[in-house]
């Protein structure tokens, strides 16, 4: 019997959710803290920075101002081009295959990740995603004109809309709490994966959450007729 999904479409965040790119995050912010004359974080504090935006970031964790944090994300930027995107990035276990499989069953994706989505394009690229995904969504360069999770979700989704793709039954897949809100702000239900840089209260409010990827594709995929009309949580 051929796999089908409760959703119409699933949305998936990427740092820490498909992507652990804790190593290179750490050292570009380990350089730029120090330009600006601020402490880096140790890689146990790492869960502070991975998820929201760097513009968000650099104000509430070193207290930098908006003008401080938008020329240190230029910085931090500059640093990141000049190394390369996909530098000391990896896939989580069994990610991969559960979005081809996705694919193969029909089912339309797309990314909808708070990084600058030229980086996010690179990466897919990198690890051969791009072909199972309808739409590569992120953030603007600066962060800030679109910035906004649930932006970011609402921007997926017209994508999916605009290709004619079905978007009545949405699923965000992500790690963070700002993931939780801005699904809960876009009206899209959210699915909590638990390997990636989270505090155990941040799933809350989530419609489920998950341990590892077996646990994901059993919400995501199912061999039963009926199971476009069984929504997570009911």
């Amino acid at each position: 019997m051929p796999a089908r999904s409760p959703f119409s479409c699933v949305l998936w965040d990427v740092d820490g959710t498909l992507v652990d790119a804790s190593e290179g995050i750490l050292r570009r912010l380990t350089i730029t803290l120090e330009h600006f004359g601020r402490t880096p974080p140790t890689r146990g504090e790492l869960s502070h920075w991975i998820g929201p935006p760097m513009f968000e970031s650099f104000q509430a964790n070193v207290d930098m101002t908006p003008e401080q944090a938008t020329e240190a994300v230029a910085f931090y930027r500059g640093l990141n081009r000049s190394e390369g995107y996909t530098v000391s990035a990896r896939l989580y276990p069994g990610v991969a295959d559960l979005i081809h499989d996705l694919h193969a069953a029909g089912i339309p994706q797309s990314t909808a990740s708070s990084k600058p989505e030229v980086q996010v394009v690179a990466l897919m690229d990198h690890f051969g995603l791009e072909p199972s995904l309808e739409a590569t969504v992120g953030a603007s360069l600066d962060e800030r004109a679109l910035a906004a999770k649930s932006d970011i979700v609402r921007e997926a989704l017209r994508r999916l809309e605009a290709q004619g793709h079905d978007t009545s039954r949405p699923v965000l897949i992500g790690d963070r709490h700002h993931d939780v809100e801005g699904g809960r702000d876009a009206e899209v239900p959210v699915i909590f994966v638990r390997w990636g840089f989270s505090w155990p209260h941040e799933a809350e409010g989530a419609q489920a959450a998950v341990d590892d990827i077996d646990q994901l594709r059993a919400l995501l995929l199912v061999d039963r007729p009926d199971v476009a009309e069984t929504p997570v949580g009911d």
